[in-house]
């Protein structure tokens, strides 16, 4: 199980950095990274910058033991699946996009909630244990 913890906090928090760190660059322009991103979407940036956040929150949640790591991923998977709606709206729309956001966001999507079954997993494990 202590694998299974190392693997789980370092994969959240390498997920977290480069999310973070992308949108960020997204956002404020930096290393000219925006203009390779194409059309992106706004709101979907945003999304994953949030989403970035609570992924590094999480993974020090579960480092510490704490349950927080399992409610922050449900929510960053909820608030994927919104923006993941909402994202499906706006392409129906006729709005402009890459065709590479909706791979990322599938792979985010998936990622996320994989990750919050795990921190479940090891919740209820830990739950036992006591």
């Amino acid at each position: 199980m202590k694998k299974l913890k190392l693997i789980h906090t370092f994969l959240l928090c390498l997920i977290g950095v480069v999310s973070v760190f992308m949108t960020l660059s997204v956002i404020f322009d930096l290393l000219g990274i925006r203009a390779r991103e194409g059309n992106y979407v706004l709101f979907i940036v945003y999304a994953n910058l949030v989403c970035g956040i609570i992924y590094l929150y999480a993974a020090i949640s579960n480092w510490k033991n704490l349950t927080n790591s399992f409610y922050s991923l449900a929510l960053a998977s909820l608030i994927l699946i919104v923006a993941f709606i909402a994202f499906g709206v706006y392409i129906s729309n006729g709005g402009i996009h890459e065709v590479k956001t909706i791979k990322a966001m599938t792979f985010r999507t998936v990622f996320t909630l994989i990750m919050a079954a795990l921190s479940y997993m090891m919740l209820r494990k830990e739950k036992q244990r006591r």
